[in-house]
């Protein structure tokens, strides 16, 4: 029997979540992409100690590249490598999925944020969003509609009672 509750049933877990990109952005469109890293990067995604709050995507050269991630190495790393946390990764993607950003990122005006990182058959992908950056007024406007189906949710349940 299984203790690993946050597995889900096709077989990946969470790793890190960005969760202040939902909040800054509009989330028009997800992409899942693998990712190119080193054996001691793996290991410390196994023990969940990476950041993507502040990173971003970028598109050089016709490759997705992830940029800003931190990946703190572990203290058990091997001596014969000098491991940098905020290194450059690359993401493999297929090539439609890379024109189409290509065209949204140039041409549209949108921007690339990673939305999450997880397990998936053993292998560590990420989830990238096409995005769209929100104006102040629209986060307190977002705001606001949280706060209110937080409300409606408080009365019905009290109505309920």
């Amino acid at each position: 029997m299984s203790t690993h509750k946050s597995k889900t049933d096709d077989g990946s877990s969470t790793i890190a979540l960005n969760k202040t990109a939902r909040h800054d952005y509009f989330i028009e469109e997800r992409f899942e992409a693998g990712m190119v890293l080193e054996g001691w990067e793996v290991k410390s995604l196994r023990a969940g100690r990476v950041q993507i709050k502040e990173s971003y995507v970028l598109i050089k050269d016709g490759e997705a590249w992830l940029f800003g991630a931190h990946i703190s190495p572990l203290l058990t790393a091997s001596t014969h490598i000098h491991p940098d946390p905020l290194r450059t990764r690359k993401l493999l993607l297929h090539h439609e999925e890379l024109s189409k950003l290509i065209g949204a990122v140039e041409r549209k005006g949108y921007t690339l944020v990673p939305l999450a990182m997880y397990w998936k058959h053993g292998r560590a992908k990420i989830e990238i969003g096409l995005a769209k950056g929100k104006k102040e007024h629209d986060k307190r406007a977002a705001e606001k509609d949280r706060d209110w189906q937080r409300e409606k949710q408080q009365l019905f349940k009290s109505e309920k009672r």
